[in-house]
């Protein structure tokens, strides 16, 4: 292809000899197939065919701020062509940091996916049918109530439907029941899930910060800031882990005596009853 001559070039358009759209055209062209000439020699060709296209709309701002004080056209044009590079090289760094740092994060969800094993309902059934009842054998079906309302959030439909006959409560009655716990709860159930994705949030964070960082040279006014960044996101990160353990995320105990319709005594005395029942040994 023969070499276009850029100061060439802008002299034809300030004569009206060519128009706007030709002389973009011709200086991307340039820009396109002349690789070489230009200071990013070293790219590889994929990366700077890439670059080149995001640089062509930034050409018409370019040619309108070009001031003839001494320095040819084709000069002022390479240099906001290298400074445009920098530019370009910094945000696309920052876009597969942020991308490996993710596909990092997921990586242990992209293993081969294995089916949860069925649940055995039967097993669990003969230990329900021990703690149901207390040691002189009277049955309390209160004290499963209050654990599956303890524990709403992990109980299924499915598995509504096959304890509901053994704690003698209609299926649809528990149904409602857990739903009330559910409404109650809701507001707590909100601001729980909210404090979790700031902290999955603040993770990702620490993740990018910790990428770049290791792609920055040491001893430096970016590093260290980099660093100090870094810094600050670990201790963000672990005061928000500190306050999601301490966030109870199951029913409270009045929240329970709510929903049966019982004193909060009540409930206290089955949780700690069925906890001592545990010991099945």
């Amino acid at each position: 292809m023969k070499l276009i001559d850029l100061n060439a070039i802008y002299k034809q358009y300030i004569s009206k000899a060519i128009s706007r759209c030709k002389t973009e055209g011709s200086i991307y062209n340039y820009y396109l197939f002349n690789q070489r000439k230009t200071c990013l020699s070293h790219w590889q060709a994929d990366d700077y065919e890439d670059f080149v296209s995001w640089f062509y709309p930034r050409l018409r701002e370019s040619i309108d701020k070009y001031i003839d004080i001494g320095s040819s056209f084709e000069a002022f044009l390479n240099k906001i062509f290298f400074i445009a590079s920098k530019e370009y090289k910094v945000s696309t760094v920052k876009s597969s940091v942020t991308e490996y740092s993710t596909w990092c994060a997921r990586v242990p969800d992209l293993y081969v996916y294995e089916e949860s094993p069925e649940y055995n309902f039967s097993s669990k059934e003969k230990i329900i049918s021990k703690i149901i009842r207390d040691k002189n054998g009277r049955k309390n079906s209160r004290r499963i109530l209050a654990l599956l309302l303890k524990c709403y959030n992990y109980i299924s439909d499915d598995f509504i439907d096959k304890v509901a006959p053994m704690i003698e409560i209609e299926k649809d009655d528990l149904k409602s029941m857990m739903e009330n716990m559910r409404k109650i709860r809701q507001k707590k159930d909100d601001d729980i899930y909210l404090l979790k994705e700031r902290t999955f949030r603040q993770y990702y964070r620490c993740m990018v910060y910790e990428r770049r960082l290791a792609i920055m040279s040491k001893n430096t006014v970016v590093y260290d800031k980099m660093n100090h960044q870094l810094n600050t996101a670990r201790k963000k990160l672990n005061k928000l882990r500190e306050r999601l353990n301490l966030v109870r995320k199951n029913a409270t105990n009045s929240q329970i005596a709510e929903v049966i319709g019982v004193c909060k005594g009540t409930v206290d005395s089955c949780l700690y009853k069925l906890k001592k029942s545990f010991n099945l040994n």
